[in-house]
């Protein structure tokens, strides 16, 4: 690369998430918004919202006005309907705004998807990218954050999504595909049984998909309940308050036994001479990474493996974009792709 095209070089690493979408550029900028994509229904619609398009938390808030898409599903970009790839387009077009390109700039595009879905979702990728950028990279969201965090050698990182619980050995090197797996025991899992859960033990209260993300995003955790956990609900129209601790507390630990499972089955089969040193480093990311009391919990979970030692990291949020970021700064010109 000339050192002319490398001064007006925008790096921008994106981290396509189920439920929240980020972006992080190396001119500073840093942006999250939730996955969601929706167009007015109709003229009335498009006067009252004077847009073509909405996103995020706009987009859910003016919901009953628009045809909302949710892009990715059990962490793959949905494919197949005209309406599925234009909110894929349109989701990719809006985080590169986000990432404030000027007009002189080139881009060079590093995205982080979940990490069994990479040869998935890697068309519907380049061709949303190609518009905008003319250099990609597609890497496992894992993968992005050990990059972040400096963690790569003799560690396992578990990125607990919405859509995806995503696993990754690394030592030393890229990681393979047999360092890897996926779940699709999630956050999008924990909050369809916490609403069975509560609408089984609560049926006059009217509790929507929405409301307890929101229950499970504040008050979320495993093991015993350091609190009791209260909420409101409308019934008949009336905002009445509900216990939920001990409904919490099955939904959030529904997911724990395959997670425990998976890690044990991945360090397994890894070199023995270094599975100590795996188990010692274990990494845990993601949005679900905030549940209360989650490092204790996997600890115990896997006592019989000891020595074993859990760390939830400071800012899921950023780490998958900015560990993307990290990337394209730092990938050398063979392992990107030109569009």
């Amino acid at each position: 690369m000339s050192p002319s095209k490398k001064d007006n070089m925008l790096y921008v690493g994106i981290d396509l998430g189920t439920s929240r979408s980020v972006v992080s550029a190396s001119n500073g900028n840093r942006k999250w918004v939730e996955s969601y994509v929706g167009w007015p229904k109709d003229f009335v619609a498009k006067k009252m919202l004077g847009k073509r398009v909405l996103f995020g938390a706009e987009a859910l808030e003016h919901r009953l006005s628009l045809d909302l898409s949710r892009p990715l599903q059990n962490g793959v970009l949905k494919e197949g309907t005209e309406r599925d790839e234009a909110a894929v387009r349109e989701l990719i077009d809006h985080l590169i705004e986000l990432a404030g390109a000027g007009p002189d700039d080139e881009i060079c595009v590093a995205v982080g998807v979940p990490a069994e879905a990479l040869k998935v979702n890697k068309i519907a990728i380049r061709n949303a990218v190609s518009e905008h950028a003319e250099k990609l990279m597609v890497v496992s969201e894992p993968f992005s954050v050990a990059y972040r965090l400096g963690t790569l050698d003799n560690a396992m990182i578990i990125d607990i999504g919405a859509g995806t619980v995503d696993f990754c050995i690394m030592h030393g090197t890229v990681p393979l595909e047999e360092d890897q797996r996926s779940l699709l025991f999630a956050g999008d899992y924990i909050d369809e049984q916490l609403l069975h859960l509560l609408s089984e033990r609560y049926p006059q209260a009217d509790f929507s998909l929405n409301m307890v993300r929101r229950f499970k995003e504040k008050h979320g955790f495993v093991g015993e309940p350091k609190r009791r956990i209260k909420v409101e609900a409308p019934v008949e129209g009336k905002f009445t308050q509900f216990d939920i601790t001990e409904e919490m507390r099955k939904a959030c630990e529904r997911p724990m036994p395959a997670i425990v499972e998976t890690a044990i089955d991945l360090v397994a089969s890894f070199d023995p001479e270094f599975q100590e040193s795996v188990r010692k480093n274990i990494i845990v990311a993601g949005g679900g990474s905030q549940l209360s009391g989650l490092d204790t919990y996997l600890a115990a979970a896997m006592k019989e493996f000891e020595p074993c030692n859990f760390t939830c990291i400071d800012d899921p949020l950023y780490a998958g974009a900015d560990g993307a970021l990290e990337l394209a700064t730092d990938m050398p010109e063979e392992f990107l792709e030109k569009l």
